[in-house]
């Protein structure tokens, strides 16, 4: 029997093949090409972005902590499982999302959508442990689900992004909401394209639809990382009037979004 840190011991194998550019790396794209790409350029603009709309009290500077550490391990895991596609690499790369999602939804998950039993946010960082700890160890029972129920998550998200454009009217979130949607349904078409159409991408010798999904998922984060902080000062601190920008300028075919805060920036 395998040793579960042995090469290819995973459940999963992408539709690209292995070993055909490098005999160390098993998944060439996966791992050093567009997902390196998008670990080492797209996930620091993340960083970039959450340190420009970092919310004006001390606490927040914890929370965004743990968020940028959250998302440096989830693109080294996942480097690592396209490298070796062994099974504690699969684990440590579905694993390290569930995480990031949950201190995602801990810190900035909006108070008024709390369950009723839930009355402040200690009690709610609480249930998301107590159900985070619960489903990481049931990831272990069938490892070849996790996936699906990570991307099922997203229509979660999309649905309270739904319900909060319902009450904005400001024309940047709604563009910026539309933008980061965008991105995701290329993202996760890629995804399920790679998954359900192996058959015909290697037919063509064009097997490398997940890796654009790396790419494509760094860009949408890239729009829902500051539309998160913008939802979150509006309820938190609404006083500072959030506002979302773009770097270098609105008119530029590729940006970098933003959040500004009008007012001066207080400890908590």
């Amino acid at each position: 029997m395998p040793s579960i840190f042995s090469y290819q011991s995973a459940e999963v194998d992408w539709c690209e093949s292995n070993f055909v550019r490098s005999a160390v790396i098993a998944e060439y794209y996966n791992t050093d090409g567009t997902s390196l790409f998008s670990f080492l350029l797209l996930t620091p603009l993340n960083f970039l972005v959450l340190e420009g709309a970092e919310p004006p009290r001390a606490c927040g500077r914890m929370e965004l902590c743990h968020l940028k550490v959250s998302l440096l391990l989830a693109g080294l895991f996942s480097m690592y499982f396209h490298m070796t596609l062994s099974y504690v690499g699969q684990l440590l790369d579905e694993l390290s999302i569930l995480w990031t999602l949950a201190v995602a939804y801990s810190f900035w998950y909006p108070q008024c959508y709390f369950p009723k039993c839930i009355k402040t946010r200690r009690h709610f960082f609480w249930l998301t442990g107590i159900t985070t700890v619960i489903s990481t160890l049931m990831s272990f029972v069938k490892p070849t689900l996790n996936a699906y129920a990570l991307n099922c998550i997203a229509f979660h998200l999309l649905y309270l992004t739904w319900r909060e454009l319902k009450k904005c009217k400001d024309k940047r979130v709604h563009r910026m909401a539309a933008v980061m949607v965008m991105w995701w349904a290329l993202a996760i078409t890629s995804w399920i394209s790679d998954r359900w159409l192996c058959w015909l991408w290697q037919a063509i010798n064009f097997p490398y639809f997940h890796s654009f999904w790396h790419v494509l998922i760094a860009m949408s984060l890239l729009y829902c990382c500051p539309l998160v902080i913008y939802f979150d000062v509006s309820y938190e601190m609404p006083s500072f009037k959030p506002k979302l920008e773009y770097w270098p300028s609105d008119s530029w075919p590729v940006v970098v979004p933003y959040v500004t805060l009008e007012e001066p920036h207080k400890q908590c």
